[in-house]
């Protein structure tokens, strides 16, 4: 795979970047913009290299039509008081711009920055056609891709598009590529899992991928419920999720096989409502009209010493439901305990998965992990040893 600081050759090159602005919108404005946050390095590096750049994304589902709902012109504005440059925002068809177009844009030096308007509008896109691609390609001279949160799909501006140009992986890509690799190939160990999230069956391939290279898989929200239920304790109205008995027989089968430490909850923070105050119980004590909301203060001491105890870690769901105060308590102390390893550099940390970074913004956190993943699905996807995409067509250049 090649590297795009590795290209000498860019001044005044016009470049295709492929970018995740596909941040969370309401009533117009952005209400997380950590997508965007991510990307300003790989602008600023080209920006520097006196490089054209264009740049290829996509908010939301449009299913392949115009919706202006889903333009990308408040991205469009973060960007430019992030970066203070202007930025031309294409409203064209695509089928109708020309490279003389964008050449014009950039001759008149008002913009240094040019973005196509939402991808997705096209159901080209999601095809991954062909002459699409090829149309696509024909605006720019380089292609970058530094979506590694869209590399699972197999669309044309992430796949096909590689075809028909010299294409690069961006800094933020390599980032995410080099951050999975120390916790699926590259380990230091001990190696700790901590997994929450509603259910079990969505996560299963991911357990099953790593469990092999795991020292110590921690369970945690709304799947440890399914955990305690199997252990024969009750679990009142708590989330949980049918028919995943055999799921869960099977992952302490695997555990046990490949010396994998299961660790789930002992004590657990209980209410009447997400909304209601937090009552703590021992496991044996939880009644009918109980709701597990977050792990008790045993859990967490022993969370914490196995974190203590680990040289690398993987986050992937908080411990409770920390959108109540109430109920917060075990992921922010998971969160400050991989912070002060990290700050002595004695442990090599990720987080994943939008609830987890939602909760280390919270707590001002996301700076202090070693790098902290907004790739969703692909992040993932990789996690559960599946061949993606965007990383497939880079890597056959």
């Amino acid at each position: 795979m090649k590297k795009i600081q590795h290209q000498k050759n860019l001044n005044q090159k016009k470049v295709l970047l492929r970018l995740d602005l596909n941040v969370p919108l309401k009533n117009g404005l952005i209400t997380d913009e950590t997508r965007i946050v991510k990307i300003i390095p790989i602008i600023k590096f080209l920006i520097k290299k006196k490089t054209k750049v264009i740049i290829i994304s996509h908010i939301g589902r449009p299913g392949g039509k115009k919706d202006e709902n889903l333009s990308l012109k408040p991205v469009c504005k973060s960007l430019e008081k992030k970066l203070n440059l202007k930025i031309k925002l294409l409203y064209t068809n695509l089928y109708e711009i020309k490279r003389e177009d964008i050449e014009d844009i950039f001759a008149d030096q008002t913009y240094k920055i040019v973005v196509l308007e939402n991808i997705r509008f096209y159901p080209e896109e999601e095809k991954n056609d062909l002459n699409f691609s090829k149309k696509l390609a024909n605006l720019g001279e380089i292609y970058v891709n530094d979506a590694f949160s869209c590399s699972h799909r197999a669309h044309a501006s992430v796949c096909e598009i590689t075809s028909f140009l010299p294409s690069y992986a961006g800094l933020q890509f390599q980032s995410e590529l080099d951050a999975l690799k120390k916790i699926t190939t590259e380990i230091k160990k001990p190696l700790t899992c901590i997994i929450g999230g509603s259910k079990i069956s969505s996560k299963i391939n991911v357990i099953k991928n790593l469990i092999p290279k795991l020292n110590n898989l921690v369970i945690v929200g709304a799947m440890a419920n399914n955990i305690l239920e199997f252990k024969g304790y009750k679990i009142g109205k708590s989330l949980r999720e049918t028919n995943c008995k055999s799921i869960i027989k099977n992952i302490f089968i695997i555990a046990k096989r490949k010396k994998c430490l299961i660790i789930y909850p002992e004590d657990v923070l209980v209410g009447k409502s997400l909304q209601g105050k937090p009552q703590i119980k021992e496991l044996d004590q939880i009644i009918d009209n109980d709701i597990i909301l977050d792990i008790g203060e045993k859990t967490i001491v022993k969370i914490k010493n196995i974190i203590q105890n680990s040289r690398t870690i993987l986050w992937n769901g908080p411990a409770g439901y920390f959108e109540n105060q109430n109920f917060a308590n075990g992921s922010i102390e998971i969160a400050k305990k991989i912070i002060e390893k990290n700050k002595n550099k004695s442990i090599y940390s990720v987080a994943g998965g939008g609830d987890t970074v939602a909760l280390l913004n919270k707590v001002n956190g996301v700076k202090k992990f070693n790098f902290v993943s907004t790739a969703g699905g692909a992040f993932l996807q990789y996690l559960e040893g599946r061949n993606l995409p965007g990383i497939n067509a880079l890597n056959k250049l």
